[in-house]
């Protein structure tokens, strides 16, 4: 989807008649990055009582234009998702680009489950 301003697509729903943005933002973190930004934000459900999170790339297509590619993320997905995204880029640090300085990047941490995955693996 193409809009005309980071705001604009902000204030919009998902295009499928559900309007996210009249939902209660309750945090949000932008991360510039170059012609991109990065909009993690929580949100509670309708009925306020839960919460998710959506995670939106906003790439600028044009002097006004904006495209923008959204992802929602649910609670019961949020370790899955955390260890996957730290189990690919562990594996670009250490395999694909070994002497790249990867400045700012925080410590990657190994949940126990996977540490013991890894364990039961490796004596096998």
């Amino acid at each position: 989807m193409s809009y005309d301003s980071d705001e604009q697509f902000r204030s919009q729903g998902d295009g499928h008649g559900n309007d996210y943005a009249s939902r209660d933002e309750v945090y949000s973190k932008r991360v510039l990055a170059g012609k991109r930004t990065y909009f993690f934000d929580v949100k509670s459900t309708r009925s306020g009582e839960d919460f998710f999170v959506t995670i939106t790339e906003s790439k600028r297509v044009g002097e006004h234009r904006y495209e923008k590619h959204k992802i929602f993320l649910y609670k019961e997905d949020f370790g899955k998702f955390v260890s996957a995204v730290h189990e690919v880029i562990g594996h670009i640090k250490s395999e694909l680009l070994p002497g790249y300085d990867f400045r700012g990047l925080p410590p990657l941490v190994t949940a126990p489950e996977e540490e013991a995955q890894q364990f039961v693996s490796e004596s096998e």
